[in-house]
C-alpha cells in the first residue's frame, strides 16, 4: 500500500503551522467520491477503523472537515496519496486482513526511519490514513534519478535501515518486502521505511508465505522453505548492491525461473560492472544461511559503516518505543 501523508490540520495556530507549502487542493476529491468506491456497511466497513477507538495509542475522533486539502502528492493502486482508501476495492481484492494488519502494526510504530501513522477514520465509502509528511519524495525516483548511489551515501540510508529494523524486530515485526520503492526521504533527507503490506507480527514462530518483490526474495523463500526476520537482513544486502550498482543483484528481466536461480545460488557479479567498489562493501553483502547472516547490530560496527559515519552522529532510534 503506498503512504498516504495526511493533509494539513485547518487552522493550524501560529506555533504549529508550517512553512512546508502543500499547494492548493484540485477539487478532485468531489470527483472521485462521485465516479469510484462503492458504499459498504456492516462489520467489514465498522470494525477498528478509526483510530479513536485504538485499544494502543488512541488519537482523537477525527472527520475530514478537521482538514484543509494540499495537492495530491500521488496515486495509488486502492487511493490518492494524499487521500484515501476505497473500501469496495479492499474487499474486491480481498485484502481487508493486510490492510487492518498493516495498519496495526504501523499506528504502533515509533522510530525516526520508519512512516508514522498518526490516526485513521472512516466514511461509507473510503478509509482516510494521516501519514507523517515525507518533504522529499520517493528514494526510488532519486535511485532512478542519479542511476546509483555513492558508497558514502548508501552507506548513511543503510546505517538508518539497519537500526529501524533492529527496532521492528525488536516489536517481533518482520517487514519483508524491502526495496527502493517501499523507502521515502523527510523533508531532511532521512530515510523513512513504508508500506507495510507484507509484514507480520510473529513472535517466536516462523513463517512460510511466499510474499514480497522477486528480486528482493531470499533463499529460503524462493526454495519453499520456512523463513524468520532475516529474511529483512537478506533484503537490507540486497538494497545495498543495488543503491551502490543501480539495479538489483539477481534479477532476470526475461525469466522468473532464472531470477530463482540466481538467488538459490547467490549469484553475485562483481566484475561486470565498471564501478570501483571497496573491499569492505563486498564484505557485507549475501549469504545463502539465514544463520551466517550479518546481524543488524553487527552491520552498524561494520567498517564499511563506520567509515562514512559523521563523526558527531547518535544513534538514537532503538532506544525508542
Amino acid at each position: 500500500m503506498p503512504p498516504i501523508s495526511p493533509p494539513t490540520p485547518a487552522k493550524p495556530t501560529h506555533a504549529t503551522q508550517s512553512s512546508i507549502d502543500i499547494g492548493r487542493y484540485d477539487g478532485s476529491l468531489e470527483l472521485d467520491n462521485e465516479k469510484r468506491g462503492e458504499k459498504v456497511y456492516g462489520e467489514a466497513a465498522e470494525s477498528a477503523l478509526d483510530s479513536s477507538v485504538s485499544r494502543k495509542h488512541p488519537t482523537r475522533e477525527w472527520s475530514l472537515h478537521d482538514f484543509d486539502m494540499g495537492r495530491p502528492l500521488g496515486k495509488g493502486k486502492f487511493g490518492r496519496v494524499y487521500m484515501t482508501l476505497y473500501k469496495s476495492e479492499i474487499i474486491q481484492s480481498k485484502v481487508e486482513k493486510q490492510i487492518r494488519r498493516e495498519i496495526e502494526i504501523q499506528q504502533n510504530r515509533r522510530h525516526p526511519n520508519i512512516l508514522r501513522l498518526y490516526g485513521y477514520f472512516h466514511d461509507e465509502k473510503r478509509i482516510f490514513l494521516m501519514l507523517e509528511f515525507v518533504g522529499k519524495g520517493e528514494l526510488y525516483r532519486q535511485l532512478s534519478k542519479y542511476g546509483r548511489f555513492s558508497e558514502r551515501r548508501s552507506s548513511r540510508y543503510i546505517e538508518q535501515m539497519a537500526d529501524a529494523l533492529i527496532y521492528l524486530h525488536g516489536k517481533h515485526v518482520i517487514h519483508r518486502d524491502i526495496k527502493p520503492e517501499n523507502l521515502l526521504l523527510g523533508i531532511n533527507g532521512e530515510l523513512k521505511i513504508g508500506d507495510f503490506g507484507w509484514s507480520v507480527h510473529a513472535p517466536g514462530n516462523r513463517r512460510k508465505t511466499l510474499c514480497g518483490t522477486l528480486g528482493y526474495l531470499p533463499p529460503e523463500m524462493v526454495e519453499g522453505r520456512e523463513h524468520n526476520e532475516k529474511v529483512d537482513y537478506w533484503a537490507l544486502g540486497v538494497l545495498t548492491y543495488e543503491f551502490v550498482n543501480g539495479f538489483p543483484p539477481f534479477e532476470d528481466r526475461n525469466s522468473v525461473n532464472n531470477t530463482y536461480r540466481r538467488i538459490a545460488r547467490v549469484d553475485l557479479k562483481f566484475e561486470e560492472n565498471d564501478i570501483c567498489l571497496s573491499e569492505e562493501f563486498k564484505d557485507l553483502l549475501l549469504r545463502y544461511d539465514a544463520q551466517k547472516r550479518l546481524p543488524l547490530t553487527e552491520d552498524l560496527k561494520h567498517p564499511w559503516i563506520v567509515k562514512y559515519r559523521p563523526k558527531d552522529a547518535v544513534r538514537e532510534g532503538a532506544q525508542l518505543s
